[in-house]
C-alpha cells in the first residue's frame, strides 16, 4: 500500500460469523448481473473475493478461462483456497493484495469484479480507477454494493433502528460510505468511465428459514465481530446496548410475518 493511501478499516472484520455469511453468496444470488458477461475463456479478477464462493462460481462459468480472487486478508484467502480445493475448481487462484495498487499489468482482464467492497473504502473512486487500469479495452468493471439507508423491514423493531444508526456511525467514523449503492454511477463517472450501465437487485429475507438465518448472522455479528469491537472502541455503544440490539434481531427473526429487504446498486462500466 502506498504511503499516500491510508489503511482502510473494515467495518465487518473477519469474525467467523462474517466469513460464514459471506460464504453463502453465489454468482446466482449475488452477481447475476455479471453472468451474461462471463463467457468461456474469459479472464476474471474478483477484487475483495472474501471466502471465494462467488469466485469459484465465476471459474466454472468461464472455464477454461482463468479467474483470480484477491483479498487483503491472508486468512480469508486460505478459506478461499480450501473451498476451491473442496469443489475441485482448478482454473482459479487466490492471492492477497491491495485494491489501490493491484499487482497486475495494464489491460490484463476481461472482467474485473468487486462485490460489497466499495462501501468499505475511503477512496472508492481511486479503487475504480485501478480496476479500470487492469481491465482490457472492451472489457468491463462490474461492481455491486448494498445501500444501508435503503433497507426496510417489518415489523417495526426499535433495536433494528438502533442497529442502523449504530452501523451508519461506525462506517462513517471509518471514512466509509454505507449508502454506496446509490452512488455507484457517480463514482464510476468520477473514475473516468463514460459507458456506465446501472441496474439494481435485492436480497430478501421473508421466509421462516431466511428470517432465522439473517437474525442469527446479525445477532452474532452485533456481539462478536469487528462491528462490536469498533462500537465499543469508538464509544458509540456499551455492552448492554449491543446485547439489546442482538436480542432485537432474534426477536425479529422469530416473527411469522417478518420482512427484511436489502437493495443493491449495480454497475457495468466498460473500459
Amino acid at each position: 500500500m502506498s504511503a499516500q493511501q491510508p489503511e482502510d478499516v473494515y467495518t465487518h472484520g473477519h469474525h467467523e460469523s462474517v466469513v460464514r455469511a459471506h460464504a453463502s453468496r453465489t454468482a446466482e444470488n449475488s452477481a447475476a448481473f455479471v453472468i451474461p458477461h462471463l463467457t468461456p475463456g474469459a479472464s476474471v479478477l474478483d477484487v475483495g473475493c472474501g471466502p471465494g464462493s462467488i469466485t469459484c462460481d465465476f471459474a466454472l462459468l468461464v472455464a477454461p478461462g482463468k479467474v483470480t480472487g484477491l483479498d487483503r486478508s491472508p486468512d480469508v484467502i486460505t478459506h478461499a483456497r480450501e473451498l476451491a480445493a473442496d469443489r475441485g475448481v482448478k482454473n482459479v487462484e487466490f492471492v492477497a493484495g491491495n485494491i489501490y495498487d493491484l499487482d497486475f499489468e495494464d489491460d490484463t482482464f476481461d472482467v474485473v469484479h468487486a462485490h460489497q467492497v466499495l462501501q468499505h473504502l475511503t477512496d472508492p473512486v481511486e479503487a475504480l480507477r485501478e480496476m479500470r487500469r487492469v481491465a482490457r479495452p472492451g472489457g468491463i468493471v462490474a461492481v455491486r454494493d448494498a445501500d444501508f439507508h435503503g433497507m426496510s423491514w417489518y415489523p417495526a423493531i426499535p433495536e433494528l433502528d438502533e442497529w442502523m444508526e449504530l452501523y451508519q456511525r461506525i462506517a462513517r467514523r471509518n471514512g466509509a460510505e454505507p449508502d454506496a449503492g446509490r452512488r455507484l454511477v457517480s463514482w464510476a463517472q468520477s473514475a473516468g468511465f463514460t459507458d456506465v450501465a446501472p441496474t439494481s437487485s435485492n436480497w430478501l429475507y421473508a421466509t421462516g428459514q431466511q428470517r432465522r438465518w439473517q437474525a442469527r448472522v446479525w445477532g452474532e455479528r452485533v456481539l462478536h465481530s469487528a462491528f462490536a469491537e469498533q462500537a465499543l472502541e469508538y464509544g458509540f455503544a456499551q455492552e448492554a446496548d449491543l446485547t439489546r440490539i442482538s436480542a432485537g434481531w432474534h426477536r425479529w427473526g422469530s416473527t411469522d410475518d417478518g420482512w427484511f429487504l436489502i437493495p443493491n446498486g449495480e454497475v457495468i462500466a466498460r473500459a
